[in-house]
């Protein structure tokens, strides 16, 4: 079972309508509501271009060079669910995932997909010859993706980890820091690789909870968050 199966298959199962991920940007004034269906789908038609369109096979590395953003979810469950091994260095990865105003972060990628990271998802224009649109080229995709082989747990999930010893890692984590079904936490940790992504993403999303992600945070607008998304526990700097 892939990383990416075992933080969607019990979520999608209790089939609640409430949000997975609501992401707020400070800088933009964005705010924008993913629910477990909706990130399932971003999801499978990340792994479904990866496979169709960058020919990956499990245990090969892909680069995420992404922050904390609702489209980054997608990336990484994507990547997950055909059983990628998420690297933080270009070099030598089969495609780099980089922010569209950073494109030479993939210098050293077989390929390179820009992400616009827009509150919309709206797509980029005027790339280079070679970087793809990553939010154009994935919606052609399918909504649900099926690997054609299982992913064993002794493939290579993130720095160097296997799926096993990843989802044990982020379990632990989740337990650590009181994480359950009932958990909604305001986060402003970024998705650094390994330890961002533990706390920050994977350990709410396998306690299934849900997940207030606020980047560019502005600590004045924190309160109020916390009272109008009804978070129950705080993650990051600004921690209570």
């Amino acid at each position: 079972m892939s990383v990416t199966q075992a933080v969607l298959a019990p979520l999608l199962a209790e089939g609640s309508p409430k949000p997975l991920i609501t992401h707020y940007d400070d800088a933009t004034g964005a705010r924008i509501e993913l629910s477990r269906a909706t990130t399932a789908n971003w999801a499978a038609k990340t792994a479904n271009w990866l496979v169709d369109e960058i020919d990956l096979e499990p245990g090969a590395p892909v680069a995420v060079l992404l922050p904390a953003h609702w489209q980054t979810a997608g990336v990484l469950l994507g990547a997950w669910w055909c059983g990628a091994h998420v690297v933080a260095e270009p070099e030598g990865a089969e495609v780099a995932f980089v922010p569209a105003t950073d494109l030479s972060s993939a210098d050293g990628a077989h390929a390179a997909a820009a992400v616009g990271l827009d509150a919309m998802g709206a797509p980029v224009h005027g790339l280079p010859s070679g970087i793809a649109d990553y939010v154009s080229d994935i919606r052609i995709h399918g909504d649900e993706f099926a690997p054609t082989t299982p992913i064993p747990g002794s493939t290579k999930a993130l720095l160097g980890s296997d799926v096993d010893e990843l989802l044990g890692l982020a379990r632990t984590r989740a337990t650590e820091l009181g994480f359950d079904g009932s958990t909604r936490v305001l986060s402003t940790l970024d998705w650094t690789l390994e330890s961002g992504v533990l706390d920050g993403f994977l350990a709410v999303l396998l306690a299934q909870g849900s997940l207030v992600q606020c980047s560019n945070a502005d600590a004045a607008k924190l309160p109020g968050r916390r009272e109008t998304e009804r978070t129950t526990t705080d993650l990051g700097d600004h921690e209570r």
